[in-house]
């Protein structure tokens, strides 16, 4: 019974801290990011000023809403998996769970995206949480670089590389999802730019003898997607 009370408060709690965030969207939408207050956010989602700094430090934080709770459910991925399972299919399926995040609310997430194209140092906030999930990969990699990439000299440096490079996949397929406002089997794409990227960085067995190298020069403040984009072109090509 206890259990089932304290299920009950945390899906309140959830509930609560997703319709701040839907509030604070829609009056962004409105009447933009800087004219908007936190008491303004309060009183559109129906609760009190403390309310909302219970669930948020600002209101930029109300813009990212669930990726703590996502960062939880990756790291339960990774530190779940099976000692004999692929390193490079469980990266895999943790990035599968960030995905999962933006598709669960196409509509909410196509209206962040556009916002963050609007304000600069929103887009900024949002790279540092992105690098929180490339930090997770990283370490997992590193931890079964043996596995992931054989035995192999630069393993500790290739680990790095497959990490950041399935990372850069999902916020490729992540963006022209967005572009498209949320239509179409992101999965799907995500799980064939994934298979690109695990084509190229290993044969059977993870070996990474013969494994593509790209070097990609950008100006300092390209577009991540863009970026993206090339390094695809430069794999497939």
């Amino acid at each position: 019974m206890a259990v089932r009370e304290h299920t009950g408060a945390e899906d309140r709690q959830r509930r609560t801290r997703q319709q701040i965030a839907a509030s604070a969207l829609a009056l962004f939408a409105e009447q933009g990011y800087a004219d908007t207050t936190v008491d303004q956010i309060a009183a559109a989602a129906g609760v009190a000023r403390r309310t909302f700094f219970r669930y948020f430090p600002g209101k930029d934080d109300a813009i990212f809403p669930d990726h703590d709770e996502t960062l939880a459910r990756v790291a339960a991925v990774l530190d779940g998996a099976d000692a004999l399972e692929e390193p490079l299919s469980v990266v895999y399926r943790g990035i599968r769970e960030v995905l999962r995040m933006y598709a669960a609310d196409p509509k909410a997430s196509v209206a962040r995206y556009r916002l963050l194209r609007e304000v600069p140092a929103l887009r900024e906030r949002e790279i540092a949480v992105v690098s929180r999930y490339e930090r997770l990969f990283t370490r997992y990699l590193l931890d079964h670089a043996d596995r992931a990439i054989g035995e192999h000299e630069d393993a500790p440096l290739l680990a790095e590389v497959a990490a950041a490079a399935i990372v850069a996949a999902h916020n490729h397929v992540l963006r022209q999802w967005l572009r498209a406002a949320g239509e179409g089997d992101v999965e799907a794409r995500l799980e064939s730019a994934v298979g690109i990227i695990r084509r190229r960085l290993a044969r059977e067995g993870g070996d990474l003898d013969g494994a593509a190298t790209v070097v990609v020069v950008t100006r300092a403040d390209a577009d991540p997607s863009e970026v993206a984009d090339r390094v695809r072109k430069a794999l497939e090509g």
